[in-house]
């Protein structure tokens, strides 16, 4: 089983395990690039975890956490100088296209509020941050950057308590695929 980090990561933070295979383990506040379910990004470590005691593994030898481990996020390397300008010079960027998306959101008559926006490290994916549940207004955000040939793009609905999670597989009116239950009583 590889060391885990606890890492933040993202403008609008979100934390997440990460495993890693460096040599030396980072310490709480060292900075890393880490690959996301977004891609590669910048981070914080906020703490390394312990290793799971053996008498928790399964009776294969396994614990439960091994067989997520290939798809797990990991830390690629600690954050060098370059890395960390490159960060910088991203967010400038990324800032200074704000009021562009801004309107294009309302051109588009699309009923979200643009909170804040990123580029991965690699310059690969742009996210933008928005106000509200996920629903048929962020799939529209997302459809028409790519119809208008921008930048690939992923939309991250946002709330008072941070990034909103996909929702848990169930399926349609279990509130799982992301509809409500309610909305299928009626």
């Amino acid at each position: 089983m590889k060391p885990k980090l606890l890492v933040r990561y993202g403008a609008v933070p979100e934390v997440s395990r990460f495993t890693h295979e460096l040599s030396a383990v980072p310490v709480r506040n060292d900075r890393v690039v880490v690959l996301t379910h977004r891609g590669v990004e910048i981070g914080t470590v906020l703490e390394a975890l312990r290793s799971q005691p053996t008498w928790e593994t399964s009776a294969g030898g396994n614990s439960a956490d091994d067989a997520d481990e290939a798809t797990a996020p990991t830390v690629l390397r600690r954050a060098t100088p370059a890395d960390e300008i490159r960060h910088i010079e991203l967010s400038r960027e990324a800032q200074q296209s704000f009021g562009e998306w801004q309107a294009r959101i309302s051109d588009w008559k699309i009923e979200l509020e643009l909170v804040d926006l990123e580029w991965t490290l690699d310059r690969q994916k742009l996210v933008l941050y928005v106000l509200g549940g996920r629903g048929p207004e962020t799939t529209k955000l997302a459809l028409q950057a790519a119809a208008a040939g921008l930048a690939v793009i992923e939309v991250q609905p946002i709330d008072a308590n941070g990034p909103i999670p996909l929702p848990a597989a169930g399926g349609c009116g279990t509130g799982g695929c992301g509809c409500h239950e309610s909305d299928h009583d009626s």
